[in-house]
């Protein structure tokens, strides 16, 4: 492997490691306010288990097992992963996980023959999509594919699944953008600055989120790039996520997942990525990845 290739499998596996990082570390911590935070753990920052969901030490949440869903749906089929993708979330939805939000199990109680007759269908149902349950999942679009074009395509497509809310659809293209430049190299400060122009997330450059740290894709992608900007390295960004409360795995997630492309496998402690029990998956998603983005540049 050349060093590009291994430089290339070095931010992948950092993002996939970095989603599992910051839903294992936030999952202790969700549905707790900043004061119950402090109150049991003073600050955390190891992954610990437990919480709402009474994980073990290391267990994942819907956050990381749906990211690998829609990472193993373009594997399947990188030309058209919309078939393959929902067989995967089938697969998992039948594990009867823990933790799934209300408007992905709507949506796959719903499901028929169209997805995105579901999310239409759960719209209206629940009178709101606006979750952020596709945003913590896309990331595998922007480290599977080497065009943008396919990446914004299929970003798209795969958060109108479940999410009929176009901010949903919106907040995956944007994130998506910026995993795509921070694969390049470029910087992340300097990347969330000049996306977030003209954006409804643009008053985050100047001040603190004035919102809860709460499933709505708009609050949770504030807070996401809130704390990218302000942490100096990948353990900062995971631990003002966790400490935040509220939908921490999810904010996590997100945000350890452009984190973990930034600082690379090699920046993420040890300590983090040994604790994570699905760390063969992990390094074998990764692999692939790098393998898929081969052939599209042969």
């Amino acid at each position: 492997m050349d060093m590009n290739k291994q430089d290339v499998l070095n931010k992948i596996k950092g993002g996939l490691y970095g989603v599992a990082i910051g839903d294992a570390l936030g999952g202790t911590t969700e549905f707790m306010s900043v004061r119950e935070i402090q109150a049991r753990y003073g600050y955390l920052t190891e992954i610990i288990g437990g919480g709402a969901w009474r994980l073990e030490p290391g267990e994942v949440t819907d956050d990381t097992m749906m990211t690998l869903c829609v990472a193993e749906g373009i594997l399947a089929n990188p030309k058209d992963p919309l078939d393959a993708i929902g067989v995967e979330f089938m697969k998992w939805y039948q594990t009867r996980p823990k933790d799934i939000g209300n408007i992905i199990r709507h949506t796959f109680e719903n499901v028929e023959e169209s997805w995105f007759e579901a999310a239409y269908v759960t719209h209206i149902d629940m009178g709101q999509s606006a979750g952020n349950g596709s945003l913590m999942r896309c990331l595998p679009v922007a480290l599977a594919y080497t065009d943008w074009k396919d990446i914004e395509k299929i970003s798209h497509m795969q958060s109108k699944m479940t999410h009929y809310d176009e901010r949903c659809n919106e907040a995956c293209i944007l994130y998506n953008r910026m995993a795509f430049r921070l694969l390049h190299g470029e910087e992340m400060k300097t990347v969330i600055q000049q996306e977030l122009i003209g954006t409804e997330y643009e008053s985050i450059l100047t001040s603190e989120p004035n919102c809860e740290a709460n499933g709505f894709v708009v609050h949770t992608l504030r807070w996401v790039l809130h704390i990218l900007l302000g942490a100096s390295n990948f353990s900062e960004v995971v631990q003002r996520a966790a400490n935040l409360g509220g939908d921490s795995d999810t904010i996590g997630a997100i945000a350890g997942g452009l984190a973990g492309i930034y600082y690379g496998y090699e920046g993420i402690p040890a300590t983090y990525a040994e604790k994570i029990l699905i760390r063969e998956r992990l390094d074998e998603l990764a692999v692939r990845l790098v393998g898929l983005r081969a052939c599209q540049s042969q």
